[in-house]
């Protein structure tokens, strides 16, 4: 499986390389893309425009303002794209469902099968408590830029899945909680790389669902999974939950 990596010269992008020259997913560096030009024993640019090489998938770890220009040559080079940035507004989302309808697109704001998983817990114990309280505390390091966390958001969406509701970010205001409403917390410091814990209280007894990231490593084997994964597939709109108990190590 041949990979272009845009984002190379980042934290992540870096990850993903170093899985890949371990053999993680039988993968290899197809050209490396970066804003400022990286280096490597591979074409390394810093537009895509200018990769000539053939490649099986393109995983996107950059910035979510690239997502224009990397649908536009996904679906001209009918490339299967992974997006693993987060961030995006709601006319960038819409780039990535227009390119799906063309080619097959993974897009999450989470790559670790774990917080798939969790998603799936934390759907089935709403849907057995369908009137508990729902909190979610996110924490990252000092850096991060998007708050909440994309993770946190997928987490509340969930919830709202099962029984609707409505976001509270941060509780700004004062006032009772209300019975619907999902909040959500976010903490930054440290150098924490991902903390995510959601609390389903009853009155009578709290659930508490928790995944914690020990390193970026789990991200970028996420990716090259979902890489894998779609690079055999049809067109369409792709996510972590279609990943859930699939290795492709």
């Amino acid at each position: 499986m041949r990979v272009i990596v845009c984002g190379a010269g980042g934290k992540m992008g870096e990850k993903l390389i170093a899985s890949i020259e371990s053999g993680y997913c039988g993968a290899s560096v197809a050209a490396a893309i970066d804003i400022n030009m990286p280096t490597g024993n591979y074409p390394c640019h810093t537009d895509i425009f200018d990769v000539a090489v053939d490649a099986d998938v393109i995983i996107d770890f950059s910035h979510h303002t690239a997502i224009g220009r990397l649908t536009e040559y996904a679906v001209e080079k009918k490339i299967p794209l992974v997006i693993a940035t987060t961030g995006h507004t709601e006319e960038e989302k819409a780039l990535a469902v227009a390119a799906s309808e063309k080619i097959p697109v993974f897009m999450s704001g989470n790559m670790s099968i774990g917080i798939a998983l969790l998603m799936e817990l934390v759907r089935r114990t709403v849907e057995v408590f369908p009137d508990a309280n729902v909190e979610i505390v996110e924490v990252h390091h000092n850096q991060k830029i998007d708050v909440p966390s994309g993770t946190a958001l997928m987490l509340a969406n969930a919830v709202k899945e099962v029984r609707g509701g409505e976001f509270n970010i941060g509780r700004h205001e004062n006032g009772k909680r209300t019975q619907s409403e999902i909040g959500i917390h976010s903490l930054r410091t440290g150098r924490v790389i991902g903390e995510h814990e959601v609390r389903i209280d009853t009155g009578s007894q709290t659930i508490t669902l928790k995944h914690e990231s020990h390193g970026r490593e789990l991200f970028a084997e996420g990716a090259l999974c979902a890489a894998a994964y779609i690079s055999v597939l049809e067109k369409g709109l792709y996510s972590v939950s279609d990943m859930i108990g699939r290795d492709c190590k």
